[in-house]
């Protein structure tokens, strides 16, 4: 399985956040420096892709401060996510960052050669974004993401100002959504309504978005 499909669907939506795995360095707003993938090339193609499920935030993020963004595989509703088109190995370097560890690492090693017996849900442990799960074909070649392998057990929380602002700019990127889609979009995922009104996230990213600026805040990880 020489090349697979990465389904983003937090602040990895945006293009110029994603290179940070790819190609290491530190996003506007993050308090991270990635390490990059092994292999560095820039993804052959990327395409908005929607599929069965939703977003929620949960947990705290070390990179941004607030809930990380997780795949909610249950949801009764439609997740807006982009497709990146990765070779296997650098999928398995994107998540062993995500889960703080080494590009080439064993989890590394592990996550791209497990990839063609996942045709469905796959959890490798109980971290954060340890979970695999297959979202189909596009192309004929089979799509990926991962998230929290026991969402219901999560308790939603408010992500921050800068995490937002990176997920509203790859679903512009991605959609080409205006950012009252992208309001109505993100204030129905749990855990967004506990600190953000419409009008507020309207203010805070409308902006920040179409300036392309980066708003002050805490960072620190998902994607």
């Amino acid at each position: 399985m020489e090349r697979v499909w990465y389904v983003a669907y937090g602040s990895n939506l945006a293009l110029e956040r994603f290179t940070c795995y790819l190609a290491g360095g530190r996003p506007h707003g993050g308090a991270r420096v990635y390490s990059g993938c092994r292999n560095q090339d820039p993804p052959r193609q990327s395409v908005g892709v929607t599929v069965p499920g939703g977003l929620v935030f949960a947990g705290a993020s070390k990179v941004w401060g607030g809930g990380s963004a997780f795949y909610n595989p249950s949801a009764s509703t439609q997740l807006a996510g982009r497709a990146y088109l990765l070779t296997a190995d650098q999928l398995g370097d994107v998540v062993a960052q995500e889960m703080w560890r080494a590009p080439g690492s064993p989890f590394a090693l592990e996550v791209a050669a497990l990839l063609p017996a996942v045709d469905a849900i796959h959890t490798m442990g109980p971290g954060r974004y340890e979970t695999v799960v297959r979202l189909g074909e596009l192309d004929g070649m089979p799509m990926f993401t991962v998230t929290h392998g026991t969402i219901a057990d999560l308790t939603p929380v408010a992500p921050t100002a800068p995490y937002l602002h990176w997920i509203a700019t790859g679903l512009i990127e991605a959609h080409g959504w205006n950012i009252q889609q992208v309001v109505d979009y993100l204030h129905d995922a749990p855990g967004v309504q506990l600190g953000w009104t419409p009008g507020a996230l309207l203010s805070v990213l409308d902006g920040s978005v179409l300036d392309g600026s980066v708003l002050d805040g805490d960072a620190g990880g998902g994607g």
